[in-house]
């Protein structure tokens, strides 16, 4: 198991930029093997994907409406994954989660939209553009 702690959220205007982070700790953490997604939860709906990234390869899938404005990344060095938002929209405002899976099934199935192939979640951020 691995612990997940988020960060970065708040209140921005519409237009205007973000970063997340997620801090990843535990003992028996391999990145090598890892997935690691965001995903985000608006009020009354479900928690839907954002973006995806392998950590051995930084391979990545992002969500339609966030292509082009969002970026995720990870650093080795400081054992994060962030997510990088430009040009929010109110229609961005949720609580956004990192979550981990210990595989590269997700990948290998594409199945990496998919909350059930996680195994470790976050406590969530909230992200509120105002418009």
């Amino acid at each position: 198991q691995v612990q997940l702690v988020e960060s970065g959220g708040g209140l921005v205007q519409a237009g205007g930029s973000l970063r997340l982070s997620c801090a990843v700790s535990g003992r028996t953490f391999t990145f090598s093997t890892y997935v690691m997604g965001w995903f985000r939860q608006a009020p009354g709906r479900v928690r839907e994907f954002v973006a995806v990234i392998r950590w051995s390869d930084s391979s990545l899938y992002y969500e339609d409406s966030v292509k082009g404005r969002f970026t995720i990344s990870r650093d080795n060095a400081k054992n994060t994954v962030d997510l990088q938002m430009n040009n929010l929209k109110p229609e961005d405002t949720a609580v956004y989660y990192c979550a981990a899976a210990r595989s590269s099934l997700p990948f290998l199935r594409g199945t990496y939209y998919y909350s059930g192939e996680y195994d470790d979640w976050g406590q969530g951020t909230q992200v509120t553009v105002a418009s």
